[in-house]
């Protein structure tokens, strides 16, 4: 059997949102979906795999079911595939915040950076004055990323602000182009970049994996793999799937990449 995987994450008001947790839980369950969801006030934050037809009704009352009400219209999805279930259970959670930064003052409800499809994302980085920035945390840098990238050397993404207040600055980097897996950190960090004066901050709509799904491997600035909270591990140009034992990673190194 092929798995159906589909990430997604919407940053929206869900006051209600520990209300929200068993009605979903009962809802993915359901459908005999495994992975793991977030919900906080700020949003939603999830990947799960399933069927085929199961994701496709979790996506379609996510966004246009009664469960939320509408306010998962402009919900960020990306969808991907496994040979392996990828997830041993379901977990739906509740957290304070769907992407840990630690600073109330992002919030990509309020003001976002700009959006760059993957199509025009190329033409963005060769650019001699901009500074094209991974937010992701060192492992998953040391796995893959983007030819000229600045990587943060941070553990986790709770430090970017740490390493944007001592690393960079408005005067100086007047144009920044910031990428991760799925797009989601980037939402808060140039959420947070935009709230500290930066001029002008891009970021990678759908992240790495739209990327990877929809620029070809002739065309591709990216070279390695990109790193995947599940255990699929890494993906490759066209989300190919590679194995935990094919990438040469033990179970304990893993599982200390975990960002959340």
């Amino acid at each position: 059997m092929i798995y159906k995987v589909a990430a997604f994450y919407q940053f929206a008001a869900l006051p209600d949102y520990r209300e929200l947790r068993e009605p979903l839980r009962a809802f993915c369950a359901g459908l005999e979906l495994k992975g793991s969801v977030l919900l906080a006030q700020e949003g939603i934050n999830g990947t799960v795999a399933g069927a085929g037809e199961a994701i496709d009704a979790l996506t379609q009352e996510l966004a246009h079911g009664d469960m939320f009400g509408g306010r998962l219209n402009n919900l960020e999805l990306k969808f991907s595939t496994a040979e392996t279930m990828p997830f041993g259970r379901l977990k739906v959670r509740l957290k304070k915040e769907i992407v840990t930064l630690g600073d109330e003052s992002a919030d990509p409800t309020r003001q976002v950076g700009t959006y760059e499809d993957a199509a025009e994302w190329n033409a963005l980085i060769e650019a001699p004055d901009t500074l094209v920035l991974d937010t992701r945390n060192a492992f998953e840098v040391a796995i893959g990323t983007f030819e000229g990238a600045l990587d943060p050397g941070i553990r986790s993404f709770g430090q970017f602000k740490d390493f944007a207040a001592e690393q960079l600055d408005p005067a100086r980097h007047r144009r920044i182009a910031m990428f991760c897996t799925g797009g989601i950190r980037c939402e808060k960090a140039s959420a947070h970049l935009l709230a500290r004066g930066f001029a002008e901050v891009y970021h990678l709509k759908g992240g790495i994996l739209k990327y990877l799904e929809e620029v070809p491997e002739a065309q591709s600035r990216w070279r390695g793999e990109c790193f995947v909270f599940d255990e699929r591990v890494a993906l490759g140009h066209g989300l190919q799937q590679l194995g935990l034992q094919e990438f040469g990673l033990r179970e304990r190194d893993k599982d200390a990449a975990r960002d959340e």
